[in-house]
């Protein structure tokens, strides 16, 4: 208002000075001293109708502020718009936490604008865990949101728990598979509530992790049962067992209740395992057997390799009996009633031998025409 009162007064006296100009010379032209005082005038009037276009511009959001008490002056709102930061949005978030009871500063919700957080999601997550009760500062919020995080959904999790499939469906694997004690497989599928610890958002392991956690731990359980027909009566032990092992340790998910919603009985693994132990046990004795099969053959043609080579050598020795007879008979040391007598020892040894054979191949006929 003080600009645009300067502005009128430039003009009325620059119509003063006219006038007396124009009596003094008798209506001539304008002299250089008016008209620097119409340019400093012009100048006036378009920075006041500039700050007017400001003022309008930040003046309902700057009432909104006041009246919700967000504490957002005009010089905030321009030194906004001068950083390129949504002063639109900063004041509706703020207003909103402001209302919700949370304390934030409008640096806070712009440094966080000016990181590329996404400030209405962090602001309607601070402001759900608020009202649920849940400690969640505006730091921690914007570092988790930053962190590229659904803070939101986080929150969300946080008060109402979700449900996450153990195995995975969408990982193609329908069932968990454990043998017992006595080889008989079971089959098995799990439930597991879980619920979010903002505290451990950033850093802590995902659903992946609780996944194959629990799916280890339902594996164990099944394997140290003696007995399937135990796990069927009574699939609670195997939630019991694996909750009291502390699976969401360092995980972002707090693990509420993990459910046996179905389980059934799969393969005799300890039949089929003996079953194939058996055969590879029948493949080595067979083997071992037809090791020593061959070995018999071998050391029966060794035997008759040597049977050949004795009557080679008897052979051999034979033939030398007449030249040893000649040098007996040469030297005297044999007369020749003694050469008759061992003939006739020769015919009698030949004639015993051809009537056993001629009577040992009559028994064998006889034998088998019985």
């Amino acid at each position: 208002m003080t600009l645009l009162a300067t502005a009128f007064a430039l003009f009325a006296q620059f119509n003063k000075e006219k006038d007396k100009a124009a009596a003094a010379d008798g209506g001539n032209a304008v002299s250089p001293t008016h008209i620097i005082i119409i340019v400093v005038a012009l100048v006036a009037v378009l920075i006041f109708v500039v700050f007017l276009f400001l003022f309008f511009s930040f003046i309902r959001l700057w009432i909104q502020a006041l009246l919700t008490k967000a504490d957002i002056g005009i010089g905030s709102l321009i030194g906004m718009k001068l950083r390129n930061v949504d002063y639109a949005m900063i004041v509706r978030q703020k207003i909103a936490l402001i209302q919700a009871g949370v304390k934030v500063t409008t640096g806070e919700l712009e440094s966080h604008f000016l990181a590329r957080g996404n400030v209405p999601k962090t602001a309607t997550a601070v402001i759900a865990a608020h009202k649920a009760g849940l400690d969640l500062p505006w730091r921690t919020a914007a570092a988790i949101d930053l962190a590229g995080r659904d803070v939101l959904e986080a929150v969300r999790t946080s008060v109402n728990p979700k449900v996450i499939d153990c195995p995975d469906p969408g990982k193609g694997k329908q069932f968990l598979d454990a043998v017992c004690r006595n080889g008989i497989q079971l089959l098995a599928k799990a439930r597991v509530t879980v619920r979010t610890k903002l505290e451990r958002l950033v850093g802590g392991a995902t659903e992946e992790t609780i996944i194959a956690r629990v799916g280890e731990g339902i594996v164990k359980a099944i394997g140290s049962a003696h007995d399937h027909k135990e796990v069927l009566a009574n699939p609670g032990m195997i939630s019991q067992t694996v909750l009291h092992n502390a699976l969401d340790a360092q995980t972002a998910y707090e693990i509420v209740s993990i459910d046996i919603a179905h389980i059934e009985v799969g393969e005799n693994i300890g039949a089929k395992l003996q079953a194939e132990q058996a055969a590879a046990d029948l493949r080595v004795a067979q083997a071992e057997a037809e090791k020593r099969r061959a070995a018999a053959v071998a050391r029966e043609q060794e035997m008759r390799a040597l049977v050949e080579e004795n009557r080679a050598k008897v052979v051999e020795a034979e033939a030398q009996v007449p030249q040893a007879i000649a040098d007996a008979f040469e030297k005297g040391h044999l007369g020749v009633m003694d050469f008759y007598n061992m003939k006739n020892v020769q015919s009698d040894t030949l004639m015993r031998n051809n009537i056993a054979t001629m009577t040992g191949g009559a028994e064998g006929q006889s034998g088998s025409g019985r």
